[in-house]
């Protein structure tokens, strides 16, 4: 049972942090031409990532441990499988940030100003992005209300 609650709160919470990064982050790159934002920028990144790993961590234990509905619930919910689509969905979508932000880093790391000449199109992809955790919200409340079994 506590453990049940617990992964079930961080759950959660990864929710809010990622929200917040992924929003703080697509404004913060509408203005990445100077190195305070683009460290904002890189800042918001940081807690999407940390957002994607607790995603991960909680998410996993859930759904093969049984603790809230047991696996084969999940495994054969379509609408499940659509919530689980819009994360790949917007795992995918952050290849090209995150190939971009790591060079932004190394730069910063060196003294050099990064080339913040892509920002501009990844904040689209922020905004998204942004737009397609709030799918997965509702989705997953509907995959919990038993919508698709």
């Amino acid at each position: 049972m506590f453990l049940r609650w617990l992964l079930a709160s961080f759950h959660l919470l990864a929710f809010g942090i990622g929200l917040g990064a992924i929003y703080v982050r697509a404004r913060s790159l509408q203005a990445a031409a100077n190195p305070a934002s683009v460290r904002r920028v890189l800042r918001a990144d940081t807690w999407w990532g940390v957002a994607a790993l607790l995603w991960l961590a909680t998410g996993i234990p859930r759904l093969f441990l049984g603790l809230e509905k047991p696996t084969a619930y999940y495994l054969a919910n379509h609408v499940f499988w659509f919530k689980m689509s819009l994360f790949l969905l917007i795992v995918l979508l952050e290849v090209g940030p995150m190939m971009t932000f790591t060079g932004w880093r190394r730069a910063l790391r060196r003294g050099a100003t990064p080339d913040t000449s892509s920002a501009a199109r990844w904040a689209v992809v922020s905004r998204i992005q942004l737009v397609l955790l709030l799918a997965i919200l509702f989705t997953a409340t509907a995959v919990a209300k038993a919508f698709g079994a």
